[in-house]
């Protein structure tokens, strides 16, 4: 939970393991990297027990390279496919039992304020669509409407898919899985919308298949979670397995859906758009100059 824990103590370094020597000498703590550098450092998640193809790997490995302090956060999850991932990676990594993943980041958050005062130490929720719409929905709102300051991402894969493919709040109106076989009568939940209502100062949904764009929602939402309030991110990361995608067409899949049904969208609250102009100098929202007189049509 800082520098310091990887850093080798005197003398030992050349007993550790070659896989530890690697995170130290050339992973991503206390540097600033970006997914565009994908391949030259080492990542804080290499290795993994998740499915062949599978796109929430993709996506765990983006939004851990875009954590903008990945040396002062930790990541909370629950029950599901995303925590054989996340539970991997060189960062600390606490599970929240069946759902209660958000009771146990508000406390963390909360904690670690009271711990180490102005320092930022970054909490970062990761849990699929069961564990955040489902099981852990009461949770996950009210700290929402607590406005707890850490960032909650949904792997919304839209199934059960580490249970044998049960349809969940996600799964889209008639999709037929393998334990569904007479498909899905209700809806999709909408929570984005939901986000909103509840006073989420930044919400965003995203695919994997444009890793610069997912590295920035992760980083603004992570920011404005640390000093102004919740954050949402809903990510699609299809379950290659339950849908039967093919492996090489997984990506191709991301594109498709995004295009059909899970376009890019954002939003800001006023109050975080002026919290990242003023603390991180992001331009995009700074109020544009008016135009000259001259330049508006029937205007001297």
């Amino acid at each position: 939970m800082s520098l310091d824990y990887v850093k080798f103590s005197n003398g030992f370094e050349k007993f550790m393991p070659k896989e530890y020597r690697d995170m130290v000498e050339h992973g991503p703590f206390g540097k600033k990297i970006s997914v565009s550098q994908m391949g030259s450092f080492k990542e804080v998640l290499e290795e993994h027990p998740m499915c062949a193809g599978c796109a929430m790997t993709l996506f765990i490995r983006l939004a851990m390279i875009a954590f903008p302090n990945p040396e002062d956060t930790i990541t909370v999850g629950t029950a599901g496919c995303g925590r054989l991932a996340i539970s991997q990676a060189a960062i600390p990594f606490v599970y929240g039992n069946y759902g209660d993943q958000n009771g146990v980041a508000s406390g963390l958050s909360r904690g670690l304020r009271l711990r180490f005062g102005d320092k930022p130490k970054d909490v970062v929720v990761m849990a699929g669509d069961g564990g955040t719409a489902d099981i852990g929905f009461q949770q996950v709102l009210h700290s929402w409407f607590r406005k707890e300051r850490f960032t909650t991402i949904m792997l919304d894969n839209e199934v059960y898919g580490n249970t044998g493919g049960q349809e969940s709040g996600m799964t889209n109106r008639g999709a037929v899985l393998k334990m569904a076989p007479l498909g899905k009568k209700f809806e999709k939940m909408d929570m984005v919308q939901m986000a909103k209502v509840a006073g989420c100062a930044y919400v965003a949904t995203v695919v994997p298949n444009n890793p610069r764009r997912v590295e920035s929602v992760i980083k603004k939402a992570v920011l404005i979670a640390r000093e102004v309030g919740s954050a949402y991110i809903q990510a699609y990361t299809s379950c290659n397995i339950e849908y039967a995608i093919p492996t090489d067409k997984v990506m191709e899949d991301a594109k498709t859906v995004e295009n059909d049904r899970y376009a890019f969208s954002e939003y800001i609250s006023d109050e975080a758009k002026q919290y990242l102009t003023e603390r991180y100098g992001y331009k995009e929202f700074l109020p544009k100059p008016a135009a000259p007189a001259g330049a508006i049509p029937g205007k001297a």
